[in-house]
């Protein structure tokens, strides 16, 4: 496309993020299959798509973020070993169901598809990628197609955890350190957990040399002063760092189950699942310990609101997802131009979702994205561009503070802080400042002391995620949220009572290291005092690797 002739800018940007879920102790742990259920149906897959688009010469663009929690498990032995085995069990339930159903003329060609999806996905998992997802990832970079963001150590919503400044800095600063020690470069951009912005962020952010974040649309309309072009150009913070600004129409037509293009009724229906469908006895090979949970083999199609499914016919969601496509890029063109006449600039319109939408909850998802992305790449009223590439070309930006803001139900945090999870604030709150305070009177901790200080800083930062508040409010998972909270803050408060005290239980410490093993490397003294030397001298180290 040429660059002289479009109207605007279209940024597509994916928020890859779990939480870290791991527990040696437990053979098969239920809720590790978030993570299996989300390499075989969206990571793998969005992999795959990318390569073939670049094997293909489309001139594409895409921005994806992928937090240190999910890098963390993709490098994690025990669990791509524990993968293996799930997606090995998937293999072989598929092919007893491509036996059972081979005389059903409309279910049995959906289960010879899954079959050979999944023995696709094992060979790109196995022999492609060499069971190395983040080096698979890593290798996009140089396409420059591809641009990858970083994230907070633990996905924290930052805003609640403003009041204990140092607990936001470490959570900016241990994220920007995972990213930099993953793809040897320091990060352009960061996704802010949740959306999540607080004035004073920008600040944070600078330090650790990182250019641009993203907010939700009020947080730029709502901004201090108010911008000329609203949501259609990012503006500077005081801080001197680019604030993008999703796009809601974007983010309806491709997200909402209702009036989007996932609820489509010839989409697959993700909720009808043989897991829950099919005999027990006869699934009990492929459940972890007996229990129903989903399989990822659905035969229905959404078809309606009653309970009556009819068959999901896969030539047929296919033929709807280009359509959508199609009328996706259409209604970015007619939107681009009017922008493009209305407020004289080139806009930027920021497409950001969820990644886990593409293939784990619209099964179609990664086709109708990889259709648009081909469309896209062979019209000239907008460039697809990653955001990085839209500053180098657009310098000029008017100054503002973007409002305190986030997405989610009502956009102004309601969803992280509410009367279901208010209770664990004072508690990580009192935890930050005691982190900080035993790091500050510990400045040269040594064996066994060392390890149980940088255990605790371990569990704090996991005790912070903000996916433990949503669980409660939504109520998906909700017990689990408040066991998993609870847990990591009593391993944090006893190990500060022994570090204290000055008798560690080595063996407790051992048993939390293998168990709780995210950042190998972490460093307790980043949480010392005097807007901690450590931090700081971190931060120059990724400015230094950026010059």
């Amino acid at each position: 496309m040429s660059s002289s002739r479009h109207e605007g800018y279209l940024s597509l940007v994916l928020h890859a993020h779990l939480p870290y879920v791991r527990n040696p102790y437990h053979e098969y742990f239920l809720e590790e299959r978030w993570l299996f259920e989300a390499v075989t149906e969206t990571y793998v897959p969005l992999l795959h798509l990318f390569e073939n688009l670049l094997n293909d010469g489309v001139d594409f663009r895409i921005t994806l973020s992928l937090t240190p929690t999910l890098l963390e498990m993709f490098n994690d032995s025990l669990l791509m070993s524990r993968y293996q085995r799930h997606l090995d069990s998937l293999i072989e339930l598929a092919g007893k169901e491509v036996s059972r159903i081979r005389r059903d003329s409309e279910f049995g060609p959906v289960a010879k598809m899954y079959r050979l999806r999944l023995l696709r996905i094992r060979r790109l998992f196995e022999e492609v990628y060499g069971k190395d997802l983040t080096s698979a990832f890593r290798a996009l970079l140089g396409s420059g197609k591809v641009e990858i963001l970083a994230s907070a150590a633990t996905h924290a919503f930052l805003p609640a955890l403003m009041s204990e400044p140092d607990a936001a800095a470490v959570q900016i600063t241990t994220g920007a350190g995972h990213f930099r020690k993953t793809f040897g470069r320091n990060p352009s951009g960061i996704w802010l957990p949740e959306c999540g912005f607080h004035p004073g962020c920008d600040d944070l952010l600078k330090k650790c040399g990182i250019r641009f974040f993203f907010v939700e649309g009020h947080g730029l309309l709502n901004c201090r002063p108010k911008t000329s072009k609203g949501i259609y150009a990012p503006a500077r913070t005081p801080a001197g760092v680019f604030a993008f600004s999703r796009d809601s129409e974007c983010s309806r037509q491709v997200w909402s189950a209702t009036g989007g293009y996932p609820g489509d009724f010839d989409y697959r229906d993700f909720y009808r699942d043989v897991g829950f469908d099919l005999d027990a006895g006869y699934l009990a090979p492929h459940l972890p310990e007996g229990v129903r949970t989903f399989t990822g083999l659905k035969y229905y199609r959404i078809t309606g609101g009653s309970a009556a499914k009819e068959p999901y016919i896969r030539e047929r969601a296919l033929r709807k997802a280009k359509k959508h496509a199609r009328h996706f890029l259409k209604s970015r063109e007619d939107h681009i131009r009017s922008l493009r006449e209305s407020l004289g600039i080139r806009p930027i319109v920021t497409a950001a979702y969820d990644a886990e939408l593409f293939g784990h909850w619209w099964f179609e998802g990664p086709q109708w994205l990889g259709y648009f992305l081909k469309m896209a790449s062979r019209q000239d009223a907008f460039r697809l561009v990653t955001p990085s590439e839209y500053i180098s070309e657009n310098r000029a930006a008017e100054t503002a503070m973007p409002s305190m803001s986030s997405w989610g139900d009502r956009g102004y945090s309601s969803t992280w802080v509410n009367s279901s999870n208010v209770w664990i604030y004072r508690h990580l709150n009192r935890a930050a400042r005691m982190m900080k305070e035993t790091a500050s009177r510990n400045p040269a901790a040594s064996g066994i002391r060392k390890r149980a200080l940088n255990q605790a800083a371990r569990e704090l930062l996991l005790s912070e995620a903000s996916d433990w508040p949503f669980m409660m409010k939504t109520g998906s998972a909700a017990e689990f949220a408040r066991i998993r909270v609870t847990e990591h803050l009593e391993h944090f408060f006893r190990l500060q009572m022994e570090i204290t005290e000055g008798r560690i239980d080595e063996a407790n410490l051992g048993r939390l290291e293998r168990m709780n093993a995210i950042f190998g490397d972490i460093d307790y003294r980043i949480y010392a005092r005097d807007e901690s030397r450590f931090r700081r001298e971190v931060c120059r180290r990724d400015r230094t690797l950026r010059t």
